[in-house]
């Protein structure tokens, strides 16, 4: 067979494909089609929660209790589990998860809507169990993260990304273009949690976990520190597991000293790794939620029809971004998280500045500040990780991993609040200076 020859379309694509195959090189398809589902169900019934907030509240209620609700439980998940969970085996977990996010969406879906005589406490009551649901799931696939190695972290991020724009997008098709019920859209999608289920049980290969926690308790019978135990069976090593009194005591002693190293481990990864994470989910998404509802031009100088319209394409574009940088790793790798995290506080100071003073002049412009949003939001995510994963030392990244997801959820809480009230003094400076749009949507 004649090779290609150098410069021509064959020999380009043959070195892509060499490179692609060194790029990937040992890496399991079942893992990455896990890891890909985990991260898309974990986050999907977060992202049509969000999507359906005015057919769950109605317009007289702010939809910012929507996302609060849609948060709030899974940060206080992710602020205290990683401290206890590991007792908890992954195949339990997996049930209960599922479980919640599944129970969570039929409360939503069976209450009656607001227009029905439906109670929103209801609904929130169902929220809320989803929200458990997501934190729980994500600080423990990020954990099992540990155990697969750094592309199934890859392709939990693509994941992750790939959840925004399938739930929107699934969301917007099925209520609009299917013509189905807001009542049997979100029924069906109580139903998705089950590929989590087939993903952990019939996908992933579950020897490197069995195998990563029989080789710790080895070295606990050799004599190491409880505290570098992930998971299993109790805190105690098998040959100290004996009835009586005196190992109640010391099993509560080691339960006390495996959670205040926990603490001390904390402590350590909040400026290099919690703080980059928790400023570019505050700046990000007080953009989302309390400053691009009022980034409005003319309709006349967009491709809009309606004002309502600028609201979801901004969401679709910061979707792509977020996709497309959650799915890079293997591609591309930031080490320095502090620089991205510093330039979409700029892109949050410069919006802000454009629903003030309108400095910008096409919303072309906009769109594409809003992509690169997206794309420092999602690189700010995945290399966090990244760099957890290659820098902490290995008995104590299973729990870093866990514990650091606390910083996007604390990041959307704060951005909420801001969010509630700096839409509303935005809007009013527009209306003030002429500019009423934000009252026609």
């Amino acid at each position: 067979m004649a090779l290609p020859l150098p410069g021509s379309p064959d020999a380009s694509w043959a070195t892509f494909r060499e490179r692609m195959r060194q790029l990937f090189a040992g890496a399991s398809p079942r893992v990455c089609v896990a890891f890909w589902l985990f991260g898309l169900i974990n986050n999907v019934l977060y992202v049509i929660i969000l999507s359906a907030a005015l057919d769950l509240v109605g317009p007289d209620i702010p939809k910012g209790v929507v996302l609060l609700a849609d948060v709030i439980p899974s940060f206080a998940t992710k602020l205290v589990a990683p401290y206890f969970i590991h007792l908890i085996p992954y195949e339990v977990r997996i049930f209960i998860f599922a479980a919640l996010s599944a129970g969570g969406m039929l409360i939503i879906s069976m209450t009656p809507s607001y227009v029905d005589g439906g109670t929103t406490t209801a609904k929130l009551m169902g929220v809320l169990l989803a929200s458990l649901s997501s934190g729980g799931g994500e600080l423990s696939f990020l954990g099992l993260v540990h155990y697969y190695g750094p592309f199934s972290l890859a392709a939990w991020g693509s994941g992750t990304g790939g959840a925004g724009l399938i739930g929107a997008g699934a969301y917007a098709l099925a209520t609009t273009s299917f013509g189905l019920s807001v009542k049997a859209t979100l029924l069906a999608s109580a139903f998705l949690p089950v590929i989590m289920l087939i993903s952990f049980f019939l996908i992933l290969p579950l020897e490197p976990l069995h195998h990563g926690r029989r080789t710790i308790q080895v070295k606990d019978n050799d004599g190491a520190s409880v505290n570098e135990t992930p998971e299993r069976e109790g805190l105690l090593a098998p040959e100290d597991q004996e009835p009586g009194y005196g190992h109640a005591r010391s099993r509560k002693q080691n339960v006390w000293v495996q959670f205040k190293h926990n603490l001390r481990r904390a402590r350590s990864l909040f400026f290099p790794y919690m703080l980059p994470l928790l400023l570019v989910y505050i700046a990000e998404y007080t953009i989302n939620q309390g400053v691009s509802p009022t980034l409005l031009f003319p309709l006349d100088e967009t491709p809009f029809k309606h004002y309502r319209a600028f609201y979801p394409a901004y969401n679709a574009i910061y979707q792509v971004g977020v996709f497309i940088s959650r799915s890079s790793t293997p591609f591309f790798r930031i080490h320095n998280l502090y620089l991205p995290s510093m330039l979409q506080v700029v892109n949050l100071i410069l919006l802000i500045v454009q629903s003030l003073f309108d400095i910008i002049p096409s919303v072309y412009i906009v769109f594409a500040i809003i992509f690169w949003e997206g794309l420092l939001g999602g690189l700010v995510y995945v290399n966090t990780f990244a760099e957890i994963s290659d820098r902490v030392e290995k008995k104590d990244r299973e729990f870093s991993l866990s514990a650091t997801t606390v910083s996007d959820s604390g990041g959307i809480c704060i951005a909420g609040f801001i969010s509630m009230a700096m839409e509303v003094g935005l809007c009013n400076h527009q209306v003030r200076a002429g500019r009423d749009w934000c009252r026609r949507l």
